[in-house]
């Protein structure tokens, strides 16, 4: 078994109380590596650290910054093979997609290594012309980064490259479920030369590493992706200092389907975003409104098409399409909506089990699930399934869609296929969503904010909204006088 350590002050180091979290397999449920379980002492010492850090690289230029970033971009891009092994054996998604994850991380890195360098200022007329206002920006300070298990090395590749390009520290705290892949992230930004308490890394428990780091008078901005409950704490418990916060949190995505749509595409997109990374994903679609005039068409090519993809164990099929799901919780909250929805008249199209096969005795695999004539009295069709399951429920009239679209606390993303100009033009502007996707399934994209409306989240990521996010106001006004001569 392989044991891990965590970064503080530019020190590969143990916690304090010698004690650890064990890291499971999900496709075998084995046990094969484990990190520290930080105290409180261990989370002191790297918010000191960065806090110590922040004057000396707040003050380096946007340019010396970016190279920094640029150099632990190359890196990670070099061990995208060894991070991505770490992900797969940690959180179970096939190889191939755990790659790809590692490098759309190293492409943040040198997205904001470029964006990180414009952050202009402006200069403001004032009434006598003797006057002048100076708006410049500058870092936040300490940033406590809490990033989620399902996209360990994405997210938390988010988070590091807009902080650093902005000039603050970071403290990171690695989720527990998934830490090794994270850990080798913050390795490559070490290796690039990032200097000591500019970045931490402390492994532990969200009661004592993540509360401490949301506490910390140190901490200046919070960053966190993850469940709204766990966002709802956050906030809680930040409230005796005011500070910046992000907060990007859950999903419960709907996708729309007109009958003015090219079902083809629809089909192929439901299923990409209906169940990769095992519907492990906050902008994964959970509910689908499909017209009534294809609602049948619709069902007969989504469940064949589901049923066309090949679920294993990442590391032996580096190709396939889904692995098992990171944790026993989730699978049981998936097979719990299930049941609710069968039991209140759904039916099931497909999957709603474990696949069949020895390789599927052991490991938290189940099959893509797709519910038919599903209603807004079911657990899947109002609460985030955060798993394999899809409700599809028939609508009348788009407004009549757009209403049950609309009707959930969250708002991540919206999903629309229609090829009616009237109808794009009405789901964009009626939607609820911090982003809306019309004709397709990718939602986010790097240059452009990413964020939530309602309880799912407040701030931005991604595009130079998500550096703004790490950036203070300043305004400068200066009184001139004539020169004399």
């Amino acid at each position: 078994m392989a044991d891990y350590l965590m970064l503080i002050d530019g020190e590969w180091v143990d916690a304090e109380s010698r004690e650890y979290i064990d890291v499971i397999n999900p496709a075998n449920e084995e046990t094969f590596a484990r990190v520290p379980r930080a105290t409180a002492t261990d989370v002191n010492r790297a918010l000191e650290a960065a806090q110590r850090a922040f004057p000396a690289w707040a003050r380096l230029s946007p340019a010396r910054r970016a190279d920094y970033l640029r150099r632990a971009s190359a890196i990670l891009e070099e061990r995208k093979a060894h991070v991505g092994r770490l992900m797969t054996q940690e959180q179970g998604k096939p190889l191939k997609e755990a790659m790809g994850e590692v490098e759309k991380a190293a492409e943040m890195l040198q997205y904001y290594a470029e964006e990180g360098q414009r952050a202009y200022g402006t200069i403001i007329a004032n009434p006598d012309p003797r006057d002048q206002s100076l708006v410049i920006k500058q870092p936040v300070g300490v940033v406590a980064a809490l990033s989620p298990w399902n996209y360990p090395v994405e997210l938390t590749g988010w988070k590091a490259a807009a902080a650093l390009a902005a000039g603050c520290t970071i403290v990171a705290k690695p989720p527990s479920l998934t830490p090794l892949s994270p850990l080798e992230f913050w390795r490559c930004l070490f290796d690039a030369g990032i200097p000591a308490g500019v970045i931490n890394a402390v492994t532990g428990s969200g009661e004592t590493v993540g509360r401490q780091l949301v506490r910390s008078p140190i901490s200046q901005k919070i960053a966190f992706t993850g469940s709204l409950e766990v966002g709802k704490d956050v906030q809680a418990q930040a409230k005796d200092m005011i500070k910046k916060i992000s907060l990007e949190l859950g999903g419960q995505c709907p996708l729309i389907v007109s009958k003015n749509c090219d079902l083809g595409n629809v089909v192929k997109g439901a299923v990409r975003r209906s169940f990769r990374n095992m519907g492990q994903i906050c902008i994964a679609i959970n509910r689908i409104y499909v017209h009534q005039d294809i609602y049948a068409a619709f069902l007969d090519a989504f469940q064949k098409q589901t049923r066309q993809l090949t679920i294993g164990n990442g590391l032996e099929k580096p190709d396939c399409d889904v692995g098992p799901m990171a944790s026993l919780a989730g699978l049981e909250k998936s097979k719990r909506h299930i049941q609710d929805a069968l039991a209140k008249g759904a039916r099931l199209i497909c999957g709603g089990k474990k696949p069949s096969g020895p390789e599927f005795q052991k490991g938290y695999f189940f099959e893509p699930t797709v519910l038919a004539d599903t209603h807004h009295e079911m657990l899947v069709m109002t609460e985030e399934t955060f798993g394999p399951v899809v409700g599809v429920m028939p609508f009348r009239t788009l407004q009549e869609a757009i209403a049950w679209a609309n009707a959930t606390p969250y708002g991540l993303a919206a999903y629309a296929y229609t090829n009616d100009l009237h109808e794009m033009d009405k789901l964009s502007r009626e939607l609820e969503a911090g982003s809306v996707a019309i004709n397709n399934v990718d939602a986010g994209i790097m240059n452009a904010p990413y964020g939530g409306w309602k309880q799912s989240g407040i701030g931005h990521e991604h595009g130079h909204a998500g550096l703004e996010e790490y950036l203070h106001l300043k305004h400068i006004r200066i009184r001139y006088r004539e020169p004399e001569l």
